[in-house]
């Protein structure tokens, strides 16, 4: 009997496939948090490191869709768009709800053009901030970059050690009343961790 020659028929990218690709930068500072994420979805090692091989084959494919059609492919509609004005550029943020992290949504802000000029996990519309007063509240994937910057203004913005991640340097109490100068990485605008300079 012949064997099948038919090409193998690729699933499609899904949601889940995306929260593994954002789990998957994570997994450099928080490998027990991401195990747990990754679990709860279903999701082994392999699947995770092959959603995001197949997330960045996408993104550097030269007959890719743009960033802002690549989101809406995989996440569907946004579930809710807005134009916003952010210093003198107006823009538009997209905002997609993403299971793992139900108080938090995926921000993209596009140009006029289309062009993506971020994205990242911000709060959720009417969702309640953390409550931030000392450095014993920045725990990895309790806040965003917006949240720490308004907690301990003024905040400092630093740049990230690599794509999708940012940083921030700050004084925040220590719990008791010493001010200490804090750096904060960020990866998809969640919390990782903090050091405290010395």
């Amino acid at each position: 009997m012949p064997s099948d020659t038919r090409p193998a028929v690729r699933r499609p990218f899904t949601p889940v496939d995306f929260q593994l690709v954002l789990l998957r930068r994570m997994a450099d500072h928080n490998p027990d948090l991401v195990d747990d994420a990754r679990h709860e979805l279903g999701a082994s090692l392999h699947d995770m490191r092959e959603a995001n091989r197949r997330w960045q084959a996408m993104a550097r494919s030269p007959r890719g869709r743009g960033a802002a059609s690549r989101y809406r492919s995989v996440l569907g509609a946004p579930e809710s768009q807005a134009a916003r004005r952010i210093g003198d550029l107006d823009c538009e943020a997209l905002l997609w709800r993403l299971p793992l992290w139900p108080d938090l949504r995926f921000e993209v802000l596009l140009a006029p053009n289309g062009a993506v000029w971020n994205e990242w996990l911000v709060r959720a519309p009417g969702a309640p901030a953390p409550a931030l007063r000392t450095l014993d509240d920045l725990t990895p994937w309790s806040c965003t970059v917006d949240e720490a910057a308004r907690a301990f203004a003024p905040a400092r913005p630093l740049e990230g050690s690599a794509p999708t991640r940012w940083g921030l340097a700050f004084a925040a109490p220590d719990g008791a009343v010493r001010r200490r100068e804090v750096v904060a990485e960020f990866t998809w605008g969640l919390l990782q961790r903090t050091a405290v300079r010395e």
